[in-house]
C-alpha cells in the first residue's frame, strides 16, 4: 500500500535526522570536556564523562526497550493527517535541535536539573535560533517527541514527552546561571526573546548579539 511505503520513508528520514542530531550533541559534549570551567551553579558532582556515558547508554537502552506500538492504529484520512502533521513536527524539531547545537558552537555544554557548568570566558549566544526562543534545542526535542508519537506510534516518544518537566527544570537552572554571569545583558535578552514560543513580531528595540547552554 502506498501509505505504508510513504510512512516507512517518512520514518526512515526522521530516524536519520534524529541520529544526526544525537551525533552533533555528543560531538559537542566531547569537545566540551577539555574546556576550562567557569561559573558553576547547583550540585555538579555527577556531571562528568563517566556520568554522561553511563547515563546516555541507559537512556537510549530504555528508548529502545520502549519501541513498542501504542494501542492506537488510525486508518484512512486520520492516518494521512497524522503522518503529515507528525512529519512537519518531527523534521522541524530535528532541524531546530541541530541548528541550536551549531549556533552554540564552542559554548555547548550539557546541564541537568542539579546544576549548570559554564566555561571560563563564556559567551552569551543570542544569534541563530536563539534570536527566536531562549531554548531552541529543548523546544526542538519537544517537537520531535510530538511528531514521533504521530509518525511512529511507539511508547518511546510518549516517554520523551514525559521528559519535558525535567527539561523545563534544566532550562530554569541554565537561566539562573546565565543571569548571574551576564547580568544586564541577560535581562535585556530575556526582555526581547521568549523562552519557548517565538513572537510573531519582534520588538523594535531588540537586536541579536553574540552567543548560551541549550
Amino acid at each position: 500500500m502506498w501509505l505504508d511505503a510513504l510512512e516507512w520513508w517518512v520514518g526512515a528520514v526522521g530516524l536519520a535526522g534524529m541520529l544526526t542530531a544525537i551525533v552533533s550533541v555528543y560531538w559537542g559534549l566531547w569537545l566540551s570536556l577539555g574546556r576550562p570551567p567557569g561559573r558553576k551553579t547547583g550540585s555538579l558532582t555527577l556531571l562528568n564523562s563517566a556520568f554522561y556515558t553511563l547515563g546516555g547508554a541507559l537512556y537510549f537502552a530504555l528508548c529502545f526497550i520502549l519501541w513498542r506500538p501504542v494501542p492506537v492504529t488510525p486508518s484512512g484520512w486520520p492516518r494521512i493527517v497524522a503522518l503529515a502533521a507528525g512529519a512537519v513536527l518531527l523534521y522541524a524539531g530535528t532541524a531546530l535541535m541541530i541548528w541550536g547545537r551549531l549556533a552554540l558552537g564552542r559554548m555547548y555544554n550539557v546541564s541537568s536539573g542539579l546544576g549548570v557548568q559554564l566555561y571560563e570566558g563564556h559567551e552569551l549566544v543570542t544569534g541563530g535560533p536563539f534570536a527566536m526562543v531562549r531554548h531552541p534545542m529543548y523546544l526542538g526535542l519537544l517537537l520531535v517527541a510530538l511528531g514521533g508519537v504521530l509518525v511512529y506510534r511507539v511508547w518511546t516518544f510518549v516517554f520523551l514527552l514525559g521528559n519535558f518537566p525535567g527539561l523545563y527544570l534544566r532550562a530554569v537552572r541554565e537561566e539562573e546561571a546565565l543571569a548571574q554571569e551576564f547580568g544586564g545583558r541577560w535581562t535585556a535578552y530575556v526582555d526581547c526573546v521568549p523562552a519557548w514560543l517565538p513572537r510573531l513580531k519582534s520588538r523594535e528595540h531588540c537586536g541579536t548579539g553574540d552567543s548560551n547552554t541549550t
